[in-house]
C-alpha cells in the first residue's frame, strides 16, 4: 500500500470517528470497527478489486498493518449492507467539510449501471421490479439495470446522488432528489444548475426557478440560443470526466450486485471513494482534487 493511500484512509478514519463518536454495542463490541469497516470499503474501491473474496486476501496479506481484524466474506458483506446509512451520510459529510459545500455551482447528469447482461439474468434476477431496460445514447447501446444520478460541483464533489429505473423520466428523478433534499437547496441562494438536452422541460424550469434554482442548458433544434450556452460545452466536460472517474477508475459497472441492497452499498462505495478522495486532495492542496491516481496503486 502506498504511504498516500495510507495518508487518505488515516485521515477517513479519523473523520468518521469524530462523526460517529463512538458507537456504543451491546454486549462484546466487533473486532473490526464501523470506522474501520468503511476505510476498507474505500480501500477496495479505490484499488479496483471487484471481488470481496479476493479483495479480503489481498487485505490480509498487504494491509494487516492498519486493518489486524478481517472478517470472512460473509461478514464482511453482510457488515458492509448494515453500514449502508453510514456510507450515505459520510459521503454528505465529507463534501461538507470541504471548500466545495458552499458552491451555487453544480452539475447533474445520468449514467447507466448495468446489472445483467443476458435474458436469463434478467428473469432470475432479485433486481427485477427496481431495475429495467434503459438506453444509453452516448455510447448508442441498450442495457438492463438502473441509472446514477449525480449532482456534483465543478470540482465533482457529490451533493446528491440517487439510483433509479432507468425508464422513470430524468427530470422526474431529479425533482425527487431535490424534493428529498429541500434544505439543502433552501439554504443556497441562486444555484446555477448545469444539465444536458434530456432536462429540457418549460414546466420542470418554471418548478426549479420556484426553488431558487436558473437551469443552465444546451438550447434543442427548435429554440434560440439560450444564455449562457457557449460555457457549456466545457463545463459539461467536467460531468462526463466524473462519470468515467466512477467508470474507469472506480469500476462502477463492475459492481457485481445481485439484489436491492448488494447494489446499493456496492454503488455508494464507490460514490464514497470518489468523495474521498477529493476531500483529501482539498485538504492537503493537491492541484488537482479530483485525480485519485496517488491512491489506486
Amino acid at each position: 500500500m502506498t504511504t498516500d493511500l495510507e495518508t487518505l484512509l488515516t485521515a477517513l478514519y479519523v473523520k468518521i470517528d469524530d462523526e460517529i463518536g463512538g458507537t456504543r454495542w451491546m454486549g462484546r463490541p466487533p473486532q473490526l470497527t464501523d470506522s474501520e469497516l468503511i476505510c476498507l470499503a474505500v480501500a477496495q474501491a479505490l484499488l479496483g478489486h471487484h471481488s470481496e473474496a479476493r479483495w479480503l486476501r489481498f487485505a490480509r496479506k498487504h494491509l494487516n498493518g492498519m486493518f489486524p481484524y478481517l472478517p470472512q466474506q460473509s461478514g464482511y458483506n453482510k457488515r458492509l449492507r448494515a453500514a449502508f446509512p453510514l456510507v450515505k451520510r459520510m459521503i454528505r459529510e465529507l463534501a461538507r467539510d470541504s471548500d466545495f459545500w458552499t458552491d451555487t455551482v453544480w452539475i447533474t447528469d445520468s449514467t447507466p449501471v448495468p446489472c445483467g447482461m443476458s435474458r436469463p439474468t434478467v428473469q432470475r434476477s432479485n433486481l427485477a421490479g427496481w431495475a429495467g431496460y434503459g438506453y444509453c445514447a452516448s455510447h448508442s447501446r441498450f442495457f438492463w439495470g438502473l441509472r446514477l444520478y449525480l449532482i456534483c460541483t465543478p470540482t465533482g464533489m457529490p451533493i446528491m446522488w440517487a439510483l433509479a429505473n432507468p425508464k422513470i423520466g430524468e427530470r422526474e428523478v431529479l425533482a425527487a432528489m431535490l424534493e428529498a433534499d429541500a434544505k439543502l437547496v433552501a439554504r443556497r441562494d441562486g444555484i446555477l444548475l448545469i444539465s444536458d438536452k434530456g432536462f429540457a422541460s418549460k414546466k420542470f424550469e418554471q418548478d426549479l426557478a420556484e426553488l431558487g434554482i436558473e437551469l443552465l442548458r444546451p438550447s434543442l433544434k427548435r429554440e434560440k440560443k439560450r444564455y449562457g450556452e457557449p460555457i457549456l460545452k466545457k463545463v459539461r466536460q467536467l460531468i462526463e470526466s466524473v462519470n468515467d472517474t466512477l467508470k474507469g477508475q472506480l469500476d462502477l459497472e463492475q459492481h457485481g450486485g445481485r439484489t436491492f441492497e448488494g447494489v446499493a452499498i456496492r454503488v455508494a462505495q464507490r460514490v464514497l471513494a470518489l468523495a474521498a478522495g477529493i476531500w483529501h486532495n482539498n485538504k492537503i492542496g493537491a492541484p488537482v482534487t479530483r485525480s485519485l491516481i496517488a491512491y489506486d496503486h
